[in-house]
């Protein structure tokens, strides 16, 4: 029986706790990304050091790391508490509980605001009403997502095998339908662009297994994550390197845009 797809919105699909089982595994597979990336959303901020961000949906803590890494104070908002309790410790970064529609950060106390792998989650215009009010003047968004680069072969037959999952379509086809145009259509923000960006995440047999289970979407057990499990070994032997490793290839979208006068 095919699947229907479901026209509800992700942000109605528990995503504060859904992620709760999979922290371990979020924080050690799930891939980073490129520095060109990150450069690219801090230039023209002023010193990296004066730099106040907010990384909302921070999850372990992966991109708010990558900023603090820089001389970025990061303030990490990330409503899931197994999520934050994953994170390792950074002196640049200070941990709050929040979500993106109530960050309960200070009006105008910001001077970036990003969400990384996350915004498809977030009720879009209210989130976008609250990056407004935390930003200082001239203040910057940046929305980022990893995406599976498909043209590389064991990138696209890794891919096929997600597709196996049943709560694929339900997921994937709201995630695909990215709430991206909120941002590039809103009257609050101006100098809209985008830019893509590629890197790849090397991974043994452990880490492979660990990031097919870390989307939230691919079940841990049962007769359905029995067949997942066996077509992700399958495919790693006969893909892995003389160093038993195998690569997925990434496309990095990043979105920006800075706060109109007020």
């Amino acid at each position: 029986m095919t699947e229907i797809k479901s026209s509800l919105p992700l942000y109605t699909k528990n995503p504060v706790t859904r992620f709760s089982p999979r922290a371990k595994e979020y924080a050690q597979y799930r891939p980073s990304y490129p520095p060109k990336a990150i450069e690219k959303i801090i230039e023209g901020l002023g010193h990296n050091s004066a730099i106040i961000g907010a990384d909302i949906g921070a999850g372990t803590g992966i991109s708010a790391r990558l900023l603090a890494d820089r001389g970025v104070q990061v303030l990490a908002i990330e409503p899931n508490q197994a999520m934050r309790q994953m994170a390792t410790p950074h002196p640049q970064i200070e941990w709050r509980e929040g979500t993106a529609e109530a960050t309960h950060l200070a009006t105008q106390s910001v001077d970036l605001v990003t969400a990384f792998q996350a915004f498809h989650w977030f009720n879009p215009e209210p989130t976008l009403r609250e990056f407004c009010r935390i930003l200082k003047p001239g203040g910057r968004v940046a929305i980022v997502w990893n995406h599976r680069y498909r043209q590389d072969q064991f990138t696209q037959e890794y891919s096929l095998i997600f597709k196996q999952a049943s709560q694929y379509n339900s997921v994937i086809h709201q995630k695909r339908r990215r709430p991206i145009t909120s941002l590039l259509e809103s009257l609050d923000f101006q100098n809209q662009r985008h830019q893509m960006f590629t890197h790849r995440q090397a991974l043994d047999l452990t880490g492979l297994i660990g990031r097919t289970h870390s989307a939230s979407y691919i079940p841990t057990q049962g007769a359905e994550a029995d067949a997942i499990l066996t077509n992700v070994q399958e495919l790693y032997h006969k893909w892995k390197d003389e160093q038993e490793l195998v690569y997925i290839e990434y496309r990095t979208d990043v979105y920006l845009a800075e706060i109109k006068p007020r």
